[in-house]
């Protein structure tokens, strides 16, 4: 699809509580609403027994099955101004029951720009401490996986066969480019 002329005005079609659907020329895209993004968090849990990584399994309707995903949450869904790893510390305290020592930002990324204009922030927490059982909030039911880094492969694999969704941010664990800087 070719590039807006400068100036096309950008026409909401419709707005809910979390997205927006806007259009701007023939190009249709989503956004969140109300300026929020997203926290992803990379939990690395080092201990004795070697390195592992912290997933989360939960149901999504979009696909309607279950998605196995890194931590993650929303950023200034409840306070404006909210920065993302506050969000990220939260969130992976309530998904996972672990609360990190150390945090790095690794960057901003887009999940899919083709067609949503949401970022993300990917953030690296280690120094994990285990203090809950995790789950999430409400009705969220999320099933937490710590996972050997040496096995992330064959892991993916076997919950690729039992029918689960899997978020494209997994990708870098079998890829190994992030963890290779470790």
């Amino acid at each position: 699809m070719t590039r807006p002329v400068p100036g096309t005005p950008i026409e909401t079609r419709w707005e809910g509580r979390f997205i927006t659907v806007k259009q701007q020329g023939t190009w249709e895209y989503v956004s969140r609403s109300r300026g929020i993004h997203a926290a992803v968090i990379l939990a690395i849990d080092d201990s004795a027994d070697g390195r592992h990584v912290i997933l989360v399994e939960q149901y999504r309707v979009p696909l309607k099955v279950q998605c196995l995903e890194l931590p993650a949450g929303l950023v200034g869904d409840d306070s404006a101004g909210e920065a993302a790893k506050v969000a990220a510390e939260r969130e992976l305290e309530e998904e996972t029951g672990y609360r990190a020592s150390h945090w790095r930002v690794i960057g901003e990324f887009y999940s899919s720009p083709g067609m949503v204009s949401e970022s993300f922030t990917l953030l690296m927490a280690t120094g994990l401490v285990k203090i809950g059982d995790g789950g999430g909030v409400d009705s969220e039911d999320i099933v937490v996986h710590r996972v050997p880094l040496a096995g992330i492969a064959d892991f993916v694999a076997a919950k690729r066969a039992e029918g689960c969704g899997i978020d494209v941010r997994v990708a870098m664990l079998l890829a190994g480019g992030l963890l290779g800087n470790l």
